[in-house]
Parts: C-alpha cells; structure tokens; sequence
C-alpha cells in the first residue's frame, strides 16, 4: 500500500524545500518561453520566507518529501492573490494542483475571519495545463498583459 499525500500548513523550516521545489517546476515554464530569469527562478530564500510571513503558504508532503506547494496572500480591497502553485513532475496529472486550490481558496475563505471577495491567479498564455486546471476551478480571464515578445501574462479570477 502506497503512502497519501498529506496538505498542511507551510512554516519557516519548508522553505528551502519549496525553494528547491520551486526551482524545479518552473524549468518547464522558462523553457516554454525561452526565458531562465523568470521570477521563481531568481527569487531569494529571504525573498520566499518574506512571503511566507506576509502570507499564506500549503505544503503537499508524500511521507516526509514536499511535493507541492501553493501562497496566497489577501488585499485590502479582498482579492486573495494567488501564486506559485507547483507541483513535483513526477506527481503531477493526478489531481494534486487541483486538491491545493482547493485548499488556499478554503483558508481564505472559511472562518473565522472571512476576508475574501475574489480569488485571483496568474499564468502565461502558453501554459496550457496551468490554464486548463484554473479554468476547471471555475476561473475565467479578466486580463492579459504582455510582458515581452514571448510572454504575455493571463490574470484569472473568481469570486469567493
């Protein structure tokens, strides 16, 4: 009998695990777009931490491994952004990204304090499985933002 993955709470202690997580998921993105100095790929350990402070952050864990992870953090107007939702390609395609989701948008919008009015997530416009799953989740486009000749980044959003 195989483990479960279990989702929790991230604290300080998984954030070089997420990191290097982090730094793995995103090859695939940087190489669909031809482009190495995407934020993910650049971002700090502090630079991680700081979100995670400021924040909110789930840990998928297959026994004691991280295999995925998702942040949200909550505006003053009640848009809970979204971002970094990756998952391990190994565990990918089985219902995991979806499961997370899931989860940060229940944070958020459960008790006792909840702030949430919209949830809101970007991806690029090449991203094909990421646009799929957001779309699954009930998310439609409200925005799209070039950013240079090869990305053009897709805002998503819907309401809590």
């Amino acid at each position: 009998m195989g483990m479960s993955v279990t989702i929790s709470a991230a604290d300080a202690q998984d954030a070089e695990h997420i990191l290097k997580l982090q730094y793995l998921c995103y090859q695939s993105e940087a190489e669909l777009y031809g482009d190495y100095a995407i934020e993910p790929l650049t971002q700090t350990l502090d630079a991680l931490r700081a979100e995670l402070s400021d924040g909110y952050g789930l840990v998928a864990r297959l026994g004691d491994e991280i295999v995925a992870s998702v942040r949200g953090r909550v505006d003053e107007a009640g848009t809970v952004r979204i971002s970094k939702l990756i998952v391990h390609p190994r565990m990918q395609r089985h219902g995991l990204g979806g499961r997370l989701l899931d989860a940060i948008e229940g944070h958020f919008a459960g008790d006792p304090a909840p702030t949430a009015k919209r949830f809101q997530l970007f991806t690029g416009h090449r991203s094909e499985g990421n646009l799929r799953l957001y779309r699954s989740k009930g998310y439609e486009q409200v925005a799209a933002r070039e950013i240079g000749p090869r990305l053009t980044l897709v805002t998503l959003e819907k309401a809590a």
